[in-house]
């Protein structure tokens, strides 16, 4: 969030709709740089920067977009079964974008 105007703004940020991440927000730079680390989905959102001085305010709003790779959520388990018995396998998982998720059996898809 750069800014340039006299006398000096001061910045701060927000998230809107919520509270910047707690522990893991850094400022840098006299508060130009917003930093999260260990960036989680719950992360992603619209942050505004705000620069204010005695003459007045502007903002930007960024748009943040968090993707993960498909993670288990219940990951599938073996099952051993007898002749005649029921089974259930339970296959949960997310991502962003979501994932899709497919069976198959020895290959083929069921």
């Amino acid at each position: 969030c750069f800014c340039f105007s006299r006398p000096t703004p001061v910045i701060r940020w927000i998230k809107e709709g919520g509270e910047l991440p707690a522990n893991r927000t850094f400022f840098e730079n006299f508060k130009k740089t917003l930093k999260i680390i260990d960036v989680s989905e719950a992360d992603s959102g619209n942050y505004k920067c705000i620069a204010r001085n005695a003459l007045g305010s502007v903002h930007h709003v960024i748009s943040v977009t968090v993707k993960a790779a498909p993670y288990w959520i219940t990951a599938p388990r073996n099952l051993v079964l007898s002749p005649g018995e029921d089974g259930t396998l339970i296959c949960r998982a997310n991502g962003n974008p979501k994932p899709s998720i497919s069976w198959l059996a020895n290959g083929v898809p069921i």
